[in-house]
């Protein structure tokens, strides 16, 4: 999985993430946190529309590169955050997964609370724990 480096700026409840490697590519929000979650949005949008039109992602830089080339602004407030990049191949694999039977309870009445079947459940939880969304 690819991971680009976000630059994260902000104050208060204003808050910014720019991904250098995406031009055009940013997020925001009232806390780090949201700024995050957002610029993790975009980034998989922008990388699905690149997908769809059979264009490669650029490459991902590092935060080693990025400092070097002066890109990120410690001293200003900027810090370094990873960005991943989980695209949906939209080819299901069956997966044999070993849980605990409480916790297959609750995730199953959980799922069927929100209308998903338990295979979209745990696929939704999972995305949301790589893409570190709280």
């Amino acid at each position: 999985m690819t991971h680009y480096v976000g630059i994260l700026d902000g104050a208060d409840d204003v808050w910014g993430v720019r991904v250098p490697d995406l031009p055009g590519c940013h997020g925001g929000g009232a806390s780090p946190e949201e700024a995050i979650a957002d610029a993790t949005s975009a980034v998989r949008e922008l990388a699905e529309a690149r997908r769809a039109k059979h264009l490669p992602l650029p490459d991902a830089r590092t935060v080693a590169n990025l400092l070097r080339l002066g890109e990120i602004d410690s001293a200003a407030g900027e810090s370094a955050v990873m960005i991943p990049v989980l695209i949906d191949s939209g080819r299901p694999v069956r997966a044999n997964l070993s849980l605990d039977a409480g916790l297959l309870a609750a995730i199953d009445a959980e799922a069927s609370r929100r209308g998903l079947t338990r295979s979209a459940f745990i696929a939704s939880a999972a995305r949301e724990k790589i893409e570190g969304h709280r």
